[in-house]
């Protein structure tokens, strides 16, 4: 962080809640009195195409913009993604990537090739990373549809708050509208934390 300003980039495809998610981290903000700006960009996002979304929150923000380098957080629901905007990552900067491999529309009509290790061109260019399979925690716990939860779960040991503001955040959204799901989405959360630990112990034992 510069000047007490958080800088997140979420990245993604298009239906894996890339805007959602920044949407609850925006809110988490909002409720400890950050001043908080956001900004997306969806190329056919209802279509599988890119999704990228700036946040950034602090005592004072002047513009949704993050620019290259300054990132202090990439989290990237795809792979492939979060290589592509790894140059956003502050030196020595985080990515929290989802393993799970999402080709998107632009590759399967032959407009760009899926590149063959992510992961290993992350590492190279000096990034830390934690990576996990978000998609196959989601369907251990028996619905697709809570690796936003996952993902969201993953990031709430690298904010500068705790991590039950972010949740309370995350499960507000179903106490009223479906509160069938909020003790399943607790488990999504919490599912992200433990993978995300799982994950850095990792790059901690093989650095």
């Amino acid at each position: 962080m510069s000047d007490n300003i958080t800088n997140i980039l979420v990245v993604g495809i298009g239906g894996q809640g890339v805007m959602t998610a920044t949407e609850i981290l925006a809110e988490a903000a909002i409720a400890l009195g950050h001043d908080v700006k956001k900004t997306e960009v969806a190329g056919m996002a209802q279509r599988g195409g890119v999704v990228s979304s700036h946040l950034r929150f602090g005592p004072k923000v002047l513009s949704p913009q993050i620019m290259p380098g300054t990132a202090d957080l990439l989290v990237a629901f795809e792979s492939a993604e979060g290589m592509r905007w790894c140059h956003m990552l502050k030196p020595g900067g985080l990515v929290l990537m989802n393993t799970a491999r999402l080709v998107p529309p632009v590759v399967d009509i032959g407009l760009y090739d899926y590149p063959d290790d992510p992961l290993a061109e992350i590492k190279a260019r000096g990034f830390q990373l934690h990576a996990f399979d978000a998609l196959a925690i989601a369907l251990e716990l028996g619905d697709v549809r809570l690796g936003n939860t996952v993902m969201l779960g993953a990031m709430a040991d690298h904010l500068p708050f705790p991590p039950g503001v972010l949740l309370e955040a995350v499960l507000k959204r179903f106490r009223a509208r479906k509160p069938q799901m909020v003790e399943l989405n607790q488990k999504a959360f919490e599912a992200g934390r433990a993978a995300d630990a799982a994950a850095a112990h990792k790059e901690g034992a093989t650095a």
